[in-house]
């Protein structure tokens, strides 16, 4: 039957693969992945001392989130996990240690050191490291949680590396329950075999290291631009009023246009009132800094698994954008606009006000609720301007234009008209260079990561002393030898 597209099993096969009778799972393409794996495979996840644990159902807990950090819990769900790591951004929420402690029965505590994987939907498979920023973290229950500190003869960041690489991907998601929508078990997880690669697992240890302390170093240069600023525009040491009430004349209100109470809290008059101290200009119009574009929605009857990457709002954050799991035939999205070198990035919808603007042209569409913004005045640069509207000033801005709504919604008029501080050229030329600087380690730490996934699909494909070799010839340089994806 090799000419065709089914494929014959024994019946004590299908009993060995836990009774799976679903066509996918005996797909040639499903059998020859496991078999590549088998080759060098020796034990399965369980074999090797993994164990799982995962969220159970719990109440709705939303109004607890908080972003405050301090004596609080992050709270790790699916958009936390980002190529490959665990990543904290301005839309990771905490949660007080009293919910924990109330849910305790519930919601699975993660360490760092742990696995964490995406068990269903869109992102099934998704798969990080947990980091050592913080000594626990709560986990929602769309992962699974792969406890690693009883592993022996098994390092965690070879484990990672083989989840996170194209073979252990398949494997993941060949071993997907495949119901109405596919998801993990626990069962099926501890039951994958992982190679049995020794000489490799040091040397990706070694490389996982170097990626946090790259990493590390970018958020610092990064934090570093972005405080400086606030430093510079006198917004450093102002904290937002919590006052809930205050007093508008009816002219003033009407000539809003709106009559929801929060968009008058004292907070936005504080803010104002120090922006009119600045230098200041509109982000948009005639006479504005950037011209806006706005991106074509393509539908979901478009999403497909092969053509031009498709960016949501998902993707998206000041830091970068991560890989999308949904791509758009080019035909249907010809008319889209690509981004090219320095164009911004601008969420309007939901989570509104995330800005990143893009180092390299990109093939990649975005979907309607992402704004493309061209700077177009010289004395703005393009990095100090994704600076500012990533900062308190601008959010609190998009805060009181989008508020009022269950979705929130920011109209392109209204961003138009988004006040900008601006600083001295020279002030904006030393930020510029804070935060190439920070986006050069970045990649670099991108880079090692992706080394450490090629050598364990080279040690698959062609054998560990092959991939040794070429690891240890490649971490000096990973910027030129990795296939770095977006």
């Amino acid at each position: 039957m090799d000419g065709l597209g089914c494929t014959e099993m024994l019946l004590s096969q299908v009993r060995d693969a836990n009774c799976r009778f679903d066509s996918e799972y005996y797909s040639k393409d499903n059998l020859l992945l496991q078999k590549t794996v088998n080759r060098a495979g020796s034990k399965t996840i369980g074999e090797y001392g993994g164990y799982l644990d995962c969220s159970a159902f719990y109440p709705s807990i939303t109004e607890y989130y908080s972003k405050d950090r301090k004596n609080n819990i992050p709270f790790l769900r699916v958009n936390e996990i980002c190529n490959g790591l665990i990543v904290l951004t301005t839309d990771t929420v905490f949660l007080p240690c009293d919910v924990i402690a109330k849910n305790s029965k519930t919601i699975a505590l993660a360490y760092p050191g742990d696995i964490i994987i995406a068990k269903g939907g869109n992102t099934l498979a998704k798969v990080g490291l947990v980091p050592e920023d913080f000594p626990v973290y709560a986990t929602c229950r769309d992962v699974v949680i792969l406890r690693t500190n009883k592993l022996t003869g098994l390092n965690k960041y070879f484990l990672w590396a083989f989840l996170h690489c194209k073979y252990g991907q398949g494997i993941l998601r060949r071993s997907a329950s495949q119901t109405g929508q596919p998801h993990l078990t626990l069962p099926a997880l501890l039951k994958i075999k992982v190679p049995d690669v020794v000489s490799l697992q040091e040397l990706i240890g070694e490389l996982y290291e170097n990626t946090v302390t790259l990493k590390q170093g970018a958020e610092s240069l990064f934090d570093g631009a972005a405080k400086y600023v606030l430093s510079e525009l006198g917004f450093a040491a102002w904290s937002p009023s919590e006052k809930g009430t205050c007093e508008k004349k009816y002219l003033d209100v009407v000539a809003t246009g709106r009559l929801d109470a929060e968009y008058f809290r004292p907070k936005y008059d504080e803010l104002f009132d120090l922006l009119s101290r600045c230098k200041t200009r509109f982000l948009g119009g005639k006479n504005g800094i950037v011209d806006i574009q706005r991106s074509i929605e393509p539908g979901s009857d478009a999403y497909s698994n092969n053509g031009v990457p498709f960016v949501r709002i998902a993707n998206l954050s000041e830091m970068g954008i991560t890989s999308p799991e949904i791509h758009i035939p080019p035909e249907v999205c010809a008319d889209s606009p690509r981004p090219k070198k320095d164009t911004i990035l601008l969420s309007k919808d939901g989570s509104v006000c995330i800005a990143y603007k893009v180092d390299d042209d990109l093939n990649i569409v975005t979907s309607s609720g992402i704004l493309h913004l061209t700077v177009k005045d010289a004395s703005v640069l393009p990095d100090y301007l994704a600076l500012v509207l990533n900062s308190k000033i601008v959010r609190l801005q998009a805060e009181r234009c989008a508020g009022g709504s269950i979705i929130q919604h920011w109209k392109q008029s209204e961003i138009e008209n988004v006040t900008i501080p601006i600083l001295p050229i020279s002030c904006q030329q030393q930020i510029a260079a804070k935060v190439h600087e920070s986006f050069a380690l970045r990649r670099k730490s991108k880079a090692l990561l992706e080394c450490a996934r090629q050598a364990v699909e080279m040690a698959i494909e062609q054998g560990e002393e092959h991939a040794l070799k070429w690891l240890q010839s490649t971490v000096n340089d990973p910027m030129e030898e990795c296939n770095v994806r977006i």
